[in-house]
């Protein structure tokens, strides 16, 4: 009995040890860099977000058609962050901790099994974003939120509020008002079953990355710096590339680079190979700001707080689609637009509330 107690008492210094050392990372932190991290990852996430909605239509605007390349290239470019992993420890001597230390087999095994999810959310994404315009797509991706919301109660026991509550509404009413009313602003050349395939697959990938957002955030619990965060997202855009690569090569997906990169007004990009190559190229760069500023602002907000941003973002597509692209934006579409920012203002106003009684 007494050895038991012993033990037990043993595990629990070591809790309050790992709590406590958490705890002064994330005091450390606010002092020093939090602010100007959290503004960093929130302009990844904007730029990110707003550039890889437009990129990506526009590959398939003129004339782009593989499915699987839009899908590869949303997690192709983790390459890119080897720079926020190595530099400040190799070059700039801003760290003492050396890079993938406390990355135990536990982390890496989620990581890889969380980039499998990922990928599959990618490939959904890109078969919904080929066959609807900008605007609808953004704003079916907004009720992402309240799929963020239902699964942040699960499983990392969000509290519901009223302001929860009416953003869930608001955004859900904006949703199926959305899918009633606008399968008119397809473009000639889809189908309707393609149409309706892309929508399912939109909301799908809404879903998806609604359930990425809470389980991140539980894995980010046991993280103790935002250089692991950048770890973890290296090893899922790394897992998440390795299914893009094997469905291109399975779906001759290299074979449609080489096609369209050629041009042409048949099978290839009607925009030349310059212009090709540098859509696939920004592509790549805007999707990993993306994904960065995604998981930066979990790790130093919350899976909620972090949708809520993107899904105030979402009105920006939808303009950056009817700017950029003359897609339609009818009575419809204004009105789920309308609902979707109420919604997100109605969040922010009771976290406001929060913040001023506490």
């Amino acid at each position: 009995m007494e050895n038991n107690n012993n033990t037990t008492n043993h595990d629990d210094d070591a809790k309050r040890s790992s709590n406590s050392t958490r705890s002064e990372v994330v005091v450390v932190m606010n002092k020093a860099t939090y602010i100007p991290l959290l503004v960093t990852n929130f302009v990844f996430l904007f730029v990110g977000s707003l550039s890889s909605s437009l990129l990506s239509k526009y590959y398939f605007i003129h004339n782009g058609k593989s499915i699987w390349v839009s899908t590869w290239v949303q997690c192709a470019g983790f390459p890119l962050l080897l720079i926020p992993i190595f530099l400040p420890y190799y070059l700039f001597n801003t760290t003492t901790r050396k890079p993938f230390t406390r990355f135990t087999p536990n982390l890496l095994f989620l990581s890889l099994l969380i980039g499998l999810l990922l990928g599959l959310n990618n490939l959904l994404f890109s078969y919904g974003n080929s066959f609807l315009p900008v605007s609808t797509s953004a704003l079916l991706l907004s009720s992402q939120l309240a799929f963020t919301l239902v699964l942040s109660v699960l499983i990392v026991k969000q509290k519901i509020t009223f302001s929860n509550l009416n953003c869930v509404v608001l955004l859900v009413t904006s949703s199926v008002l959305l899918a009633l009313s606008s399968s008119h602003d397809k473009s000639e050349s889809t189908t309707r079953s393609q149409y309706f395939a892309g929508f399912f697959c939109t909301v799908g990938a809404g879903l998806l990355f609604a359930l990425y957002l809470p389980v991140m955030e539980r894995v980010y619990r046991k993280v103790y710096c935002y250089a692991m965060v950048m770890e973890m997202q290296l090893v899922m855009e790394l897992a998440a590339t390795a299914l893009a690569t094997a469905g291109m090569a399975g779906k001759g997906g290299f074979e449609d680079m080489v096609t369209e990169s050629r041009g042409g007004p048949v099978e290839g990009f009607d925009k030349g190979t310059t212009a090709y190559w540098l859509t696939v190229g920004f592509n790549v760069v805007t999707w990993q700001l993306c994904f960065m500023g995604t998981a930066g602002m979990v790790f130093l907000t919350s899976s909620l707080t972090g949708g809520i941003c993107m899904t105030a973002l979402m009105t920006m597509n939808v303009i950056g689609g009817v700017v950029v692209y003359g897609d339609e934006f009818g009575g419809s579409k204004a009105v789920s637009a309308v609902l979707s920012v109420w919604g997100f203002c109605s969040y922010v106003y009771g976290m406001l509330n929060v913040d001023q009684s506490v």
